[in-house]
C-alpha cells in the first residue's frame, strides 16, 4: 500500500517534457489516424455490401460529436506528420544535430507549426460544425 501511495504521488508531481509530450501525442494521433482509417475503409466497403448501411454511416458522421472528432482528427493528422518529419529529420539527416535542446526547441515549433497549419482547416471545419449544428444550414 505504501508503494501505490509513493507511485500516486510521484505520479502527480511529475512534470513531463517537450521529448515525453511529443511521444505521447505522437501515440495519440497515430491510435486516432489508424482507427479513422479503419472505420473509413469499412463504411466504404458499405457502399458496394450494403448501400442503405452506408446511408446510416453517413448519418453517423453527421453528428455534432463526429464533426468535432473530424476537427480534432485534422489536427492529428498535421501533428503525426509534422512530428514524424522532425523525427526523420533528426535520425536519418541529422543524427550529429541532436541535443535535448535542440530537441526541446523543435518539438515546440512543430506543435506551433501543426498548430498554423491545422488553423485554417479548423475555421472553416468549425464554422461548417457551427452552421449544421446551431444555424441549421
Amino acid at each position: 500500500m505504501q508503494s501505490f501511495v509513493r507511485f500516486t504521488r510521484a505520479s502527480l508531481h511529475y512534470r513531463p517534457r517537450e521529448g515525453m509530450v511529443a511521444f505521447v501525442l505522437h501515440r495519440i494521433s497515430g491510435l486516432a489516424v489508424l482507427l479513422f482509417l479503419s472505420i473509413h475503409i469499412v463504411d466504404t466497403s458499405m457502399v458496394y455490401l450494403h448501400p442503405q448501411g452506408y446511408e446510416q454511416f453517413m448519418a453517423v458522421y453527421r453528428s455534432p460529436f463526429f464533426m468535432l472528432a473530424e476537427i480534432a482528427l485534422m489536427a492529428g493528422v498535421v501533428y503525426h506528420g509534422l512530428n514524424g518529419f522532425r523525427i526523420a529529420l533528426f535520425d536519418l539527416v541529422l543524427p550529429q544535430a541532436w541535443t535535448i535542446d535542440r530537441e526541446r526547441l523543435s518539438v515546440r515549433l512543430t506543435i506551433l507549426l501543426a498548430f498554423l497549419c491545422w488553423l485554417p482547416a479548423g475555421i472553416i471545419m468549425g464554422g461548417n460544425f457551427v452552421g449544421y449544428t446551431f444555424l441549421g444550414w
